[in-house]
């Protein structure tokens, strides 16, 4: 199996040539589209968009991300094995999902001789198409990444920086995802679960509870969500409109 998240869109033909692409290399495979909506250009987002995958998916899957701004500079194009195997640019995408695979082994994909698996050239700003959508169906197919990549060590793999910080009380976390609801799911996990969330900067005191019903339409809340990181919520509204937030910015935190 393959999973494919992307920043591409669904208008214009990338997402389909991409698919073409990796069945063409190993028409016997199985694709599950994750998302192609993350938002443009945010590694943040979707190197959370696929942890989620990565933690359901059975061994031996093959995650294919792309969200690529610096496709066709000198970032590198990789491969982590682990009991799953992402397919990534080396600009911080696997950083999110690492934490669940495992991770053994690292490689970076040779241009040139993915080339000679498929025959076409390479474009410099499709990388999704040429690069990564072969190198997962190739691994997939079961071809060994030394046939068409040099291996790396995982420490030389770029990581985002998204560990919670802490100064005595007060939790310094940082947006990673905003969902369609407007929920604002922030970078602290494994906490201990508090009665209620301080947020200082915007002079908020909410309640934390299990669920959105909880409270009544239109008011804040923290829970734990869906995936088990702390979030932000308005009952049948937007926290991220109610509050100004989006990916990536700052938030700090007193859990009390």
């Amino acid at each position: 199996m393959i999973t494919l998240t992307t920043d591409f869109g669904l208008k214009g033909p990338y997402v389909g040539e991409m698919k073409a692409a990796i069945l063409r290399v190993n028409p016997g495979t199985k694709l599950v589209d994750v998302t192609h909506a993350v938002t443009r250009h945010s590694i943040v987002e979707g190197s959370f968009v696929m942890e989620q995958v990565v933690k359901y998916s059975p061994e031996g899957t093959v995650h294919i991300g792309v969200v690529d701004p610096g496709v066709g500079t000198e970032r590198r194009a990789v491969i982590v094995e682990g009991n799953q195997w992402l397919v990534v640019p080396d600009n911080g995408l696997a950083t999110l999902p690492m934490k669940h695979i495992k991770p053994r082994r690292a490689w970076e994909i040779d241009l040139e001789r993915i080339r000679r698996f498929t025959g076409w050239r390479i474009s410099s700003t499709f990388h999704g198409r040429d690069v990564f959508g072969p190198a997962g169906a190739l691994i997939e197919k079961g071809i060994p990444p030394e046939e068409f990549a040099e291996e790396v060590s995982l420490g030389s793999l770029v990581k985002l920086d998204l560990e919670p910080k802490k100064e005595k009380d007060l939790w310094l976390l940082k947006v990673i995802y905003v969902d369609d609801f407007g929920n604002v799911i922030l970078n602290l996990e494994n906490y201990e679960r508090p009665k209620a969330v301080e947020l200082p900067d915007f002079g908020l005191l909410i309640p934390y509870l299990d669920t959105y019903g909880r409270v009544k339409p239109g008011e804040l809340l923290a829970l734990p969500g869906s995936h088990d990181y702390l979030e932000i919520a308005v009952n049948q509204g937007s926290a991220s409109e109610r509050l100004g937030l989006k990916v990536g910015d700052g938030v700090r935190v007193s859990l009390v």
